[in-house]
């Protein structure tokens, strides 16, 4: 199997389970990236516990699914935007929420790691926005 883009991966699996009304999901393999993206996703609700399983090979995240999730992926491709932008949300960025309160973009900063766009505003900082929830 070769995977391309795992965090678009891990984010669709996710999706489907929540879709399914499945009551947890294994996403491989796991990176860091997608372990910081959960905690993001974890800190909003929107997921429960997961945990990292070693399999000898690239690794498994166990998630457990709350049911909160209508929709999360990956941004392809990966913009970047400045604390100004995320203050009017562009219409590139803009058009992965439904609405203005609903959901959160999550970004990837050189300073912070990965936090959500309202961090992001608090923090009065920029970076990468690399997926969304809602």
């Amino acid at each position: 199997m070769v995977v391309l883009d795992p965090l678009a991966n891990a984010l669709t699996a996710i999706t489907n389970a929540e879709a399914r009304s499945k009551t947890e999901v294994v996403v491989y393999p796991a990176s860091k990236l997608i372990a910081s993206t959960l905690r993001v996703m974890q800190r909003y609700a929107y997921i429960g516990e997961f945990e990292y399983i070693d399999d000898g090979r690239w690794g498994k995240i166990k998630i457990q699914l709350l049911g909160r999730i209508n929709k999360a992926g990956a941004i392809k491709p990966r913009y970047p935007v400045s604390y100004r932008d995320l203050l009017k949300m562009p219409p590139h960025i803009r058009r992965y929420l439904p609405s203005r309160d609903i959901g959160i973009i999550i970004i990837s900063t050189s300073t912070k790691g990965v936090i959500s766009h309202r961090e992001a505003i608090e923090s009065r900082i920029g970076g990468v926005a690399i997926a969304y929830v809602y």
